[in-house]
């Protein structure tokens, strides 16, 4: 088989893959996204892989939670503005809290165990002896987002066709979920300096959000084709080279994780952690985040977050950089992600990380939670290159260049 016709072959069973998965409606926590998670077991299972589905008890979404921390922290508001800016800064602040825990991927997310709690499902693929020296954990999800107006790029796509120099030097486009937290936070700090003002445009943007958030759970679910089913795709073609290639190195075990809600703030891999971080020693593991592939151009994510950047470490980064190189495959580098992915997870709690996106030529993922996500809107070849940087990330692996 000649070069082409391999990668020819490789892109029709991406989309054949990508295409199986798109037609099911997956939210998280749904029927769907169950079945999405049994479908992708089965084809692991066909791989000789080790495999279980994990059922975790979450939440499920993301603008539930918000939207209650803002609205409560605009009735907040109203009460700073009528004169009981004592409880009204204190209500205020415990809610700004509340949105910066939710939203930087930390674990410690009170409201969220108040809130109606239902099943997610983790697809958990074990593939190489399980007292390896090195274990690479290769994550993506499955499940898929609710659209919104507020995920229209026309915006980005005017800045990038018709005023350049806005973005020239910049790594990121600004963090938009600030305005999230910002409403809460600028009532609270109101309270404390009698700024009416602030207090009325903290209490406007509260109020805003929560509306926001309210109209998303009447939203149709897209289809999430490059968001997150290319990631998904890449660990089904790798688990087939795997076993096409006698598995991995020596010394190596590669676990291949679809996880379920990432589109609820990562609760599937926080609940992922929750279970299995105990026994996954940082010193011996490590993490390569895969999250929206199948844009034109693949990216090595330098840092990312919502309201706070959190870098990702020089030393995994570096070595699948080295990876991309090997498999000759140009990775972008110097982008920051002002949104989050479940690369957070692992990272924050220690972990070797690093995490691979992809973007157009406006610096954005391709039909981001737009209807238009569709396995036909993926770009194959970008998908087809993340799955070499895997591979070659995997034989590095058995290098001894664990940190």
């Amino acid at each position: 088989m000649s070069a082409g016709e391999a990668t020819n072959k490789t892109e029709a069973a991406l989309y054949a893959d990508v295409a199986a998965l798109a037609a099911i409606d997956r939210l998280p926590c749904s029927p769907g996204e169950r079945e999405a998670a049994e479908w992708i077991a089965a084809r692991f299972r066909e791989t000789g892989a080790r495999v279980v589905i994990d059922e975790e008890l979450i939440h499920g979404t993301y603008f539930t939670p918000l939207g209650v921390l803002n609205g409560v922290a605009a009735a907040a508001g109203v009460g700073v503005l009528v004169g009981r800016r004592r409880v009204g800064g204190v209500v205020a602040a415990v809610c700004a809290a509340g949105v910066w825990q939710d939203l930087t991927g930390g674990p410690r997310r009170a409201l969220r165990r108040l809130l109606k709690r239902q099943n997610t499902t983790n697809v958990v693929a074990s593939i190489g002896p399980e007292d390896a020296e090195h274990t690479l954990i290769v994550h993506a999800h499955h499940d898929a987002a609710r659209t919104s107006f507020i995920f229209d790029d026309s915006a980005a796509k005017f800045v990038i066709d018709h005023l350049p120099f806005l973005m020239n030097g910049r790594d990121r486009w600004p963090p938009l979920m600030g305005m999230v937290w910002g409403g809460p936070a600028a009532i609270a700090v109101s309270a404390l300096t009698g700024g009416k003002k602030t207090a009325a445009l903290g209490t406007a943007f509260a109020a805003g959000t929560a509306a926001v958030m309210a109209d998303m759970i009447r939203q149709p679910v897209v289809p999430g084709a490059n968001d997150n089913l290319s990631g998904v795709a890449v660990l089904l073609e790798v688990a087939r080279r795997l076993r096409d290639g006698g598995g991995p190195p020596d010394g190596v075990r590669v676990i291949l994780l679809s996880a379920g809600a990432e589109e609820a703030n990562q609760e599937g891999m926080l609940a992922f952690a929750r279970r299995h971080f105990p026994d996954l020693s940082p010193e011996r593991t490590s993490f390569l985040c895969l999250d929206t592939v199948g844009s034109p151009e693949l990216v090595l994510i330098e840092g990312e977050g919502f309201l706070k950047m959190f870098e990702y470490p020089s030393h995994q980064k570096e070595r699948v950089a080295a990876a991309a190189h090997d498999a000759g495959v140009r990775l972008r580098r110097g982008m920051r992600f002002t949104f989050a992915t479940d690369g957070l997870v692992p990272l924050r709690q220690g972990y070797e990380t690093a995490s691979i996106g992809s973007m157009t030529e406006h610096l954005v993922p391709s039909n981001y939670h737009w209807p238009s996500d569709t396995a036909e809107n993926v770009d194959y070849k970008s998908v087809s290159n993340a799955v070499s940087i895997v591979m070659a990330t995997i034989a590095r692996s058995a290098n001894g260049e664990m940190p």
